[in-house]
């Protein structure tokens, strides 16, 4: 009877229950989702930057504000397209593997954005020219609604469960530097080739650089070996005659999306909510502002463009402290200190950036840089550690990529509107705190998972010496709740006074 309560109690750790990882696989594998990560930020780097160059090309000459919107509603497009992918390429890494399902999304990102590169434009083809581009962009879409999920879920289950916060920072770092490099290579091209020269044919020479990168990408991809949780999960479900019923429900898309939203639905709005008040800050930052400080406030093309970019360049130098900060300090406590300084600073920033001239733009745009990169320094750790291993990647892909289309990649679309319509140059900093709201409550119901093995994986730990003290650990731990049950079933006051003096 007191080893059938202990079993219940607590699994007693043995060395085949932990991994132990391998540092250069590892490194390997943060190597390749990173650099998927970057490519797919690179293209929205170009996009971003030349938004009002791009309306002008793909869409009717008209007023430059509509032709602006017409972009960002082209840019927007892709979003609504990412949940499908989602719920195609989530379930699908649940049951063939992640690293399958990332060289499949890497292949279609680089195609559509390479084929960008060589679109007609409207002067050329009329309106097929803007159809043109909705396609590769809701390609685009489709491919990236399996590719942070996947990412994020590839770098936890081979992060030792210490180190996971800074090894999935990586990711993001990824991230910021695609950006910079995309938004970089845009800033050089038009001060070298200037407004019309872009206009003309500099605007292809960014998506063109996209089908080196993918091979590059690619080739990384193939080398990769399956998480060492997928391969376990895999191996359990195959010998457990127990799990033949939920292999059903596996292979049933209906069933499966039934379960996410029954079974987890607590876990699904606390991830909307924290990919909510990530992204929305992404977006404004990295896809607004470069717009908002030349088309709304006539700042200098140049000088706009250069302090977003300096900007990613401090997010990305900052953005592995941060991550390694949440191993120590917790996830929940920098979401929601994040949160609540962003409610607080919005105002500040926006009217910094407003201010004219460069140095006090340059602060506003550091402080949102600065509170951005508290949210992307934590979230690649964070998110997939909410669902369990069996349906992690198809979980965290419905629930990301639904929060992203709905609240993050309409940002830039939103926001322009609401602006057009109010005149109201503070919109930008009112639609920053509702997502610290939303944020901060999200967090505030967050469990910390700092330090912890991943929900049905087991112990993950750097070294082999590591591995025999947490097996130690376990057995001490199980020998005192042993006592203390057998102190209760001998004497119950003893055990209920034991209990509360701990």
């Amino acid at each position: 009877m007191l080893r059938t309560v202990l079993r219940r109690r607590k699994k007693v750790l043995t060395l085949e229950d932990v991994t132990v990882t391998d540092r250069p696989e590892v490194h390997r594998a943060v190597s390749a989702a990173a650099l998927g990560n970057m490519m797919e930020w690179f293209d929205f780097g170009v996009y971003a930057y030349m938004a009002a160059t791009l309306g002008k090309v793909f869409f009717p000459s008209g007023s430059s504000g509509a032709q602006v919107i017409a972009a960002f509603a082209t840019f927007a497009a892709a979003f609504v397209v990412r949940p499908l992918g989602g719920l195609v390429f989530g379930p699908l890494g649940d049951r063939i593997g992640r690293q399958r399902v990332l060289a499949a999304t890497m292949i279609m990102m680089a195609v559509s954005t390479f084929a960008v590169g060589l679109l007609p434009g409207y002067a050329t083809v009329g309106v097929a020219a803007p159809v043109l581009l909705l396609v590769c962009r809701l390609v685009q879409g489709f491919s990236t609604g399996g590719e942070y999920a996947g990412a994020t879920t590839y770098i936890a289950e081979y992060a030792p469960d210490k180190r996971r916060g800074f090894l999935g920072s990586w990711l993001d770092f990824g991230t910021f530097v695609g950006y910079a490099l995309g938004s970089g290579l845009v800033t050089v091209l038009t001060a070298a080739l200037g407004t019309d020269g872009m206009t003309d044919w500099g605007w292809r020479l960014p998506f063109l650089v996209a089908g080196p990168l993918g091979l590059i990408g690619l080739y990384m991809r193939m080398r990769l070996e399956e998480t060492p949780a997928f391969r376990a999960e895999a191996e359990a479900a195959e010998s457990d005659e127990e799990l033949a019923g939920a292999e059903e429900g596996r292979q049933s898309g209906h069933g499966r999306l039934k379960e996410i939203f029954t079974g987890h639905w607590h876990a699904v709005l606390i991830c909307m909510g924290l990919v909510v008040v990530y992204n929305v800050t992404n977006y404004v930052v990295t896809s607004y502002l470069p717009t908002f400080m030349t088309e709304t406030l006539g700042q200098n093309p140049t000088t706009a463009q250069l302090l977003v970019l300096a900007t990613m360049i401090l997010v990305a130098l900052t953005i592995t402290t941060v991550g390694r900060r949440s191993d120590t300090w917790g996830r929940r406590p920098l979401f929601m200190a994040g949160s609540a300084a962003l409610v607080a600073l919005a105002i500040p920033a926006v009217l910094l950036i407003r201010a004219g001239g460069a140095l006090l733009p340059a602060l506003g745009c550091f402080v949102l840089g600065l509170l951005l990169v508290v949210f992307a320094g934590t979230s690649a750790a964070t998110l997939p550690a909410l669902f369990p291993t069996r349906m992690r990647y198809g979980a965290l892909s419905v629930s990301y990529n639904i929060s992203v289309s709905l609240f993050g990649g309409t940002t830039p679309l939103v926001v322009s509107a609401l602006l057009e319509s109010t005149h109201n140059e503070m919109v930008p900093a009112y639609y920053l705190m509702g997502a610290g709201v939303i944020g901060f409550f999200s967090a505030f119901f967050l469990h910390e998972t700092a330090g912890k093995p991943l929900r049905g994986s087991g112990p993950m730990v750097e070294t082999p010496e590591q591995a025999r003290r947490l097996v130690a650990r376990s057995r001490t731990e199980a020998g005192r709740r042993a006592r203390n049950v057998w102190l209760r079933l001998r004497h119950p006051g003893h055990g209920h006074r034991n209990h509360e003096e701990r």
